[in-house]
């Protein structure tokens, strides 16, 4: 039997096996940022029995949306239509976390309440992009939050996690990676406060520390995760010193005793699509010792890889992202070795049913099933 097929303990649940359904940003949500059939048709297709999957990113306050099509969780409006997913999710005795995410800086004024200003941890212009009616865009400058801000928008994140409880999700993933809110407090790149939330490593992780432990006064902490993304540069994030920025946050999560922990593997510069420069997962490798709970990872991994980062026991479960998107049945095509779907990328962000809903599970030969039908989900 596979090691991807070993069964595992995250928090307080059993899964069966060890292939994770990635966060994947696929901007089909409908009016107010409410999911829809098409979203609960997407993740039904790719839920699995004792399979784990985390949502995408969810916007947790009014302005924290990046991209034009993000499903919120900031208003009870929204809470209806989540749980239309979850429900199917555990139709398929599936588990399913929310992850809670704040773009920060990463914004446009088209995607703000009264095209106001996004906002950050400072005023740093960025070279990322957002996604708004005229598509792809470079963001708006920012302005810097006031630290009672930081505090109300930490309650934002807690508030938003009490409503996913109510839409029925089994946990939380906090989303502190990619260049996002969080990740912006704590890398000095973005980060030039010289207040609490500033300066000092303590200072610039305080603010991932105080919405993990909000969160946690919602869900307990063995059903909350915590995504960080120690060597990405997507959303033109940098930092002086990150080995001791991230093994610092790395050390502090540790004592929260979470569900797990989720790392970014660097599989190119940003993370970014560039198969000409994959390089050994070291994430997981640097932090294991740091981290004595779960660990999944993600980021270019293939099956062979994936097997081979469990057996070294630098990661518990693999996260996987592209190949999900094109085969809703990919546990089922790994446990039985069946070839892949090839996915487009051009229908990743934004669109309809096409390259969302519309990749075919695996169906026998008809020498095999004498014209059957069968699918695996």
């Amino acid at each position: 039997m596979s090691n991807l097929f070993s069964p595992i303990k995250l928090g307080q649940y059993q899964l069966e096996h060890r292939i994770v359904m990635a966060p994947l940003t696929r901007m089909r949500s409908g009016k107010g940022d409410v999911p829809n059939q098409l979203m609960r048709d997407y993740y039904s297709q790719r839920a699995s029995k004792g399979g784990f999957v985390v949502s995408e990113a969810t916007v947790v306050s009014p302005n924290g949306n990046g991209y034009l099509g993000a499903p919120g969780i900031y208003s009870d409006g929204q809470i209806p239509g989540w749980r239309k997913i979850t429900n199917a999710v555990h139709e398929k005795g599936g588990r399913i976390f929310l992850q809670l995410f704040h773009a920060g800086r990463q914004s446009h004024r088209d995607m703000q309440p009264n095209r106001v200003l996004p906002v950050g941890p400072s005023e740093v212009e960025s070279e990322g992009l957002a996604y708004t009616a005229n598509g792809w865009v470079p963001s708006t400058p920012n302005r810097a939050l006031t630290q009672a801000e930081v505090v109300s928008l930490v309650r934002d994140f807690r508030a938003a996690s009490a409503r996913g409880l109510e839409a029925g999700f089994d946990g939380v993933e906090i989303h502190a990676a990619n260049g996002y809110i969080i990740d912006q407090f704590l890398q000095d790149g973005s980060n030039r406060r010289d207040d609490v939330y500033g300066g000092s490593i303590e200072n610039r992780t305080r603010f991932l520390l105080e919405i993990t432990k909000a969160v946690i006064s919602i869900w307990g902490s063995n059903r909350v995760g915590v995504r960080l993304g120690p060597d990405g540069s997507f959303g033109d994030m940098s930092d002086t010193d990150p080995v001791s920025l991230f093994t610092h946050a790395v050390k502090e999560l540790d004592r929260l005793d979470l569900a797990y922990l989720r790392l970014i593997e660097p599989r190119v510069a940003g993370n970014a699509a560039d198969d000409t420069r994959v390089q050994y997962p070291v994430a997981a490798r640097q932090f294991r010792e740091s981290f004595r709970g779960v660990i999944i990872v993600a980021g270019g991994f293939d099956e062979a890889s994936a097997k081979a980062i469990i057996s070294e026991g630098s990661a518990d479960l693999v996260a996987f992202g592209r190949f999900f998107i094109s085969n809703p049945d990919l546990p089922e095509r790994f446990r039985r070795g069946l070839p892949l779907n090839n996915y487009d990328r051009d229908t990743f962000y934004g669109g309809t049913e096409i390259g969302y809903t519309d990749y075919p599970f695996y169906q026998e030969s008809a020498e095999s099933l004498v014209g059957s039908t069968e699918q695996f989900a």
